[in-house]
C-alpha cells in the first residue's frame, strides 16, 4: 500500500482509537466521581459560529445554540483526534506504528494541552488555561488529565494496530 493511504489509515485507526479510549475515561469518571467533561456541543456551537464571523465568546454557554452543535462538536471532537494521531506519525514516522512507544504517544498527547489552554478556553470566554472559570487550577488539572490520557489511548491504540499489521 502507498505510504500515504497507509499514513491516512493509520492516522484514522490511531486517532478514532484514542479519542474512544479518552471518551471512556470521560465515562467513567462521570460514572464514578460525578465528574462532567466537556459538552462537546459547546465546540459545535463555537465552531458553528464561525461562519458567521464570530471565533470567540464573552460566555460560549450563554452564546446562542447553533443548529446540530452537539452533532457538530462530536464529529469536530473525533476529526482532532485524528488529526493529532497524523502529527504523531508525521513526526514519529509510519514505523512507529509496528512499535508504538509510550512517551513518544504521551509527548502528542500532553503536548495537546496547548490547544484547550491557548485556544479553546479563550475562544469560550473562559481565559487562558481557564483563567476566568470559578476554579482554574482544577480546569487545568482536568485538561492535562485528559489530554494525557489520549496519549496513552494513543499508544493503546497503536498496540492493536501494530499486531494487526505485523
Amino acid at each position: 500500500m502507498d505510504n500515504v493511504v497507509l499514513l491516512l489509515v493509520y492516522a484514522l485507526v490511531l486517532g478514532i482509537g484514542a479519542t474512544i479510549f479518552m471518551d471512556i475515561y470521560a465515562v467513567l469518571n462521570k460514572k464514578l466521581f460525578n465528574i462532567s467533561s466537556l459538552d462537546y456541543a459547546l465546540v459545535g456551537r463555537w465552531i458553528g459560529s464561525f461562519p458567521k464571523g464570530v471565533f470567540s465568546h464573552p460566555n460560549i454557554m450563554q452564546a446562542t445554540p447553533v443548529k446540530y452543535e452537539r452533532a457538530i462538536g462530536w464529529i469536530a471532537h473525533y476529526s482532532i483526534g485524528i488529526t493529532f494521531a497524523f502529527v504523531l506519525l508525521i513526526l514519529y514516522g509510519l514505523e512507529w506504528a509496528s512499535v508504538p512507544t509510550l512517551w513518544s504517544a504521551l509527548i502528542i498527547g500532553i503536548a495537546t494541552t496547548v490547544f484547550p489552554f491557548f485556544m479553546m478556553q479563550p475562544a469560550f470566554g473562559f481565559g487562558i488555561a481557564g483563567a476566568k472559570t470559578p476554579k482554574p487550577m482544577t480546569v487545568r488539572i482536568r485538561s492535562l488529565l485528559t489530554h494525557t490520557i489520549f496519549g496513552i489511548g494513543l499508544y493503546v491504540a497503536g498496540l492493536i494496530l501494530s499486531m494487526i499489521i505485523r
